[in-house]
């Protein structure tokens, strides 16, 4: 493959990597910002863009800054930490920009300034690492003739070698916890020759660990084995007894023997070693307990700006009628429930909504009721001619968006206002376009929320209002 050489790196594209032109060519690399000036090794081509990978550096972009992280570049994760903060927030708005005016095609007003996150590291409120005996070397590694005889890591998955783990000693973007427990789970495990995950083979132990902390002080881990016999299950046993003894900030042990051929635990049975099955977490002058297969929002102190964001722009009546859409453990339908009449919440996943109907009794809220099943068949006009036509419709849907059934029992209720919450807004514009298209419903608002710094990642709110 060609080296491109001094190529001038001139905008961020998709997915947070950056973009160059070369003569006709688009070429897409990651780890660069604006401003770079660089030799790119070309990885892959197409007709009109390639993708590469820079080989040398000629001269640094003015907005570049030093990476926090020693596995910078490697993981795969916190591809934008050679970023400034303030640029970051730059990029994100103008990412919702273009992706209204260049997808959804569609008239919005003027984009309120993007709320940044109150903190760019230590963020997230859940993590998960993964175990194997093939672990990743890196190009210094490799490079060092060194023979490695221990090859297990417990770490993160390379992008693009779905069996090779990340060894990562440090990660910023959880409280130092997730670090003195993930160290601390393979020191144990070397020194007492447990088998790490073999995902070709399925083979090996130690498959998975999930760390959830939460506001309240309050930590889960739930372990994934793949105990095949009496003598693994004897050695996952002692393994949760050491993690009990030695991490008291553990409130919530939690396990689960996998035999899939997958990861996903939602079909499977989640055991409680000790501690609780759950944790709570606090917010505004609500409490929800969040159990190890319920989606929380990962960064706490921004969710609650977004959901802020929501009922503001809900607008919300005494009299409303509210449907949540996609409501998870109901935290939208809970912190807006005492401004309305009552609140209705539909969800794909039955413990989620189980936890939601928990969640409006902690918090003695008693105009809910939810709903689990598939959106699609389960949001019909047939649904809404039985439990009344909303006033006020809040979805939160997939990064996939909202399938096209749903969006047309939406057009159908006809809801006074439709506050769009979206984790991806390329999907959110292709539906707005789709919600706006027959004149019924215009854009009255957008406000970008920065949920994950060091990422691309960007939420955005939108407030529709029927038209009269």
């Amino acid at each position: 493959m060609p080296l491109l050489e001094q190529v001038e790196i001139t905008d961020i594209a998709a997915e947070g990597k950056s973009l160059a032109r070369v003569n006709d060519l688009v070429v897409f690399a990651p780890y660069l910002v604006h401003g770079d000036i660089v030799d790119l090794q070309i990885r892959k081509k197409k007709h009109h863009y390639a993708e590469a990978e820079a080989v040398r550096f000629h001269q640094y972009s003015p907005l570049r800054i030093q990476p926090v992280c020693r596995h910078f570049g490697i993981c795969g994760g916190c591809k934008w930490q050679c970023l400034g903060y303030e640029d970051q927030l730059r990029y994100k708005q103008k990412q919702v920009f273009d992706a209204l005016t260049r997808i959804g095609k569609v008239e919005f007003p003027e984009i309120l300034p993007i709320k940044g996150s109150l903190h760019q590291y230590g963020y997230r409120n859940k993590l998960e690492f993964g175990f194997s005996n093939k672990k990743w070397l890196t190009r210094e590694e490799i490079q060092s003739a060194e023979t490695f005889e221990n090859m297990n890591a417990l770490g993160f998955h390379i992008p693009g070698a779905f069996d090779k783990i990340l060894d990562i000693e440090q990660c910023h973007l959880m409280s130092d916890i997730n670090n003195k427990i993930r160290n601390g789970i393979r020191e144990y495990a070397l020194k007492n020759g447990l088998t790490f995950f073999d995902l070709r083979n399925q083979t090996g132990l130690m498959r998975n660990i999930m760390l959830r902390t939460s506001d309240t002080g309050e930590l889960m881990l739930l372990f994934q084995f793949h105990a095949v016999n009496e003598t693994e299950q004897k050695q996952a046993t002692a393994l949760l007894e050491y993690l009990r003894t030695e991490f008291p900030e553990i409130t919530s042990l939690l396990y689960v023997n996998n035999l899939k051929a997958n990861d996903t635990v939602n079909d499977l049975e989640i055991l409680t070693y000790s501690g609780t099955d759950f944790i709570y977490e606090q917010m505004d002058d609500l409490r929800f307990k969040v159990g190890p297969k319920s989606f929380y929002q990962t960064n706490t102190h921004q969710a609650f700006e977004l959901y802020k964001v929501a009922r503001e722009f809900a607008a919300l009546e005494k009299d409303d009628l509210v449907y949540d859409l996609y409501t998870g453990t109901g935290t939208i339908a809970n912190f807006v429930a005492r401004g309305c009449r009552h609140v209705i919440g539909i969800e794909y996943v039955p413990e989620a909504i189980e936890d939601a109907k928990v969640n409006s009794e902690i918090n003695h809220i008693d105009n809910t009721e939810f709903y689990a099943g598939d959106m699609k068949d389960l949001l019909t006009d047939d649904f809404i001619a039985r439990h009344g036509s909303p006033n006020v419709i809040i979805t939160d849907p997939p990064r996939a968006g909202m399938h096209n059934d749903v969006i047309a029992t939406i057009l159908n209720a006809r809801p006074e206002r439709i506050v769009y919450v979206s984790c991806n807004p390329a999907t959110q514009a292709r539906d707005l376009s789709l919600l706006t298209n027959d004149g019924n419903y215009r854009i009255t608002a957008v406000q970008p929320v920065d949920m994950f710094p060091q990422t691309h990642h960007v939420e955005n709110v939108v407030q529709l209002v029927a038209v009269q």
